[in-house]
């Protein structure tokens, strides 16, 4: 059996999270699948807190290298993924990305062609401009006002990137579109093997369950391919009972590592990377974690909500800190806020 805090101290390790790593920035955005990238300055806090050194331009430089892109992917949210991933991913979500979105605006799409729309789409954006999703609707011939037209292309039937500026450091601008295969030269892999992306999961979350693997990706039919994989992973019990799978080579430190003080950004996958959050998030906390508060760990949990305004990081803690937290947290605290003022303040308040 893995006890609640054995599953944290997994997540920190394979989450760059127990200590930041001196990994390239690419590689360590596809160690861990991948950042949330729903608010497009996120994941610059996201690989602070896990990158040695972190520099913002240096992720500038991948994304306008196209090294790096942003994508609507797992549970069709927008993510940072290395393009590597995304070219050899994107066609297994396919489908879910699809009833998703559907399943939002099921009444407005009834009687839709999706097949028609979807040939219809990739003819306007194979010539590799950049697009907004209304200049798309409209060079389909379709009301400007069809959004849930206009997020069934961009979401899911033509397959995008977000082009830059959008996700640079400290710009500003609209999401323009551009066609994936254009912007990377190159096509999507036709073929995803479960097998393959259950194991770049484990190796950034396990040990996990099978509903913690949909509920990171969003896709159904990964039953089976754990079945397959079953000789060459490892089984635990959590403490509910849940059977739970890992790579068997992979870190799973001992529960008392000490885990040092993390500030996260929004919608951190560390946490939504769970069906069951419950070994970094208490449960009366959990609403937290999908209403874009970031959050502050401390013992490797969810501690406390940081907020930074005019250069001061303001942190609510969720529970009284000891003494040696606060200080902790304080530290981290003013690192943070020289890294998002270009180190031109380092001030922080802690609230009772």
């Amino acid at each position: 059996m893995m006890d609640s805090r054995s599953l944290n101290r997994a997540t920190l390790a394979r989450q760059l999270l127990l200590d930041r790593s001196d990994l390239p920035v690419r590689d360590a955005v596809a160690h861990v699948c991948g950042l949330q990238a729903q608010e497009p300055q996120e994941p610059f806090v996201g690989l602070w807190s896990r990158v040695h050194g972190f520099v913002p331009g240096t992720l500038d430089e991948l994304l306008e290298q196209r090294r790096v892109v942003r994508v609507h992917l797992m549970r069709r949210t927008v993510h940072l993924l290395t393009a590597e991933d995304v070219l050899a991913w994107r066609a297994r979500f396919d489908t879910m990305l699809r009833q998703r979105v559907l399943g939002v605006y099921r009444g407005e799409l009834e009687g839709v062609d999706l097949e028609e729309l979807k040939v219809a789409g990739l003819k306007v954006m194979s010539d590799g401009e950049a697009r907004s999703m209304r200049e798309l609707v409209e060079a389909l011939g379709l009301e400007p006002g069809s959004r849930p037209l206009g997020e069934l292309l961009i979401a899911a039937l033509v397959p995008v990137v977000q082009a830059p500026p959008r996700g640079l450091w400290r710009a500003k601008g609209g999401v323009r579109n551009v066609a994936l295969s254009a912007w990377l030269s190159r096509e999507i892999d036709p073929v995803t093997r479960d097998e393959a992306l259950i194991r770049r999961y484990l190796a950034a979350f396990g040990p996990a369950a099978v509903a913690d693997i949909r509920a990171w990706s969003g896709l159904a039919g990964l039953p089976k391919a754990v079945a397959a994989m079953r000789d060459e992973l490892v089984t635990f019990r959590d403490e509910r009972g849940r059977e739970l799978v890992d790579l068997p080579d992979a870190p799973r430190p001992d529960p008392e590592t000490p885990a040092p003080v993390r500030f996260l950004p929004a919608f951190d996958n560390a946490i939504l990377g769970y069906d069951d959050r419950s070994r970094i998030i208490d449960h009366e906390h959990r609403g937290l974690s999908v209403a874009g508060e970031r959050v502050v760990l401390v013992d490797g949990r969810v501690a406390a909500t940081w907020s930074v305004d005019a250069g001061t990081v303001t942190v609510s803690p969720l529970r009284r800190f000891s003494k040696a937290d606060r200080v902790a947290v304080c530290e981290q605290g003013q690192e943070l806020a020289l890294f998002l003022s270009d180190q031109e303040s380092d001030r922080v308040r802690v609230d009772a």
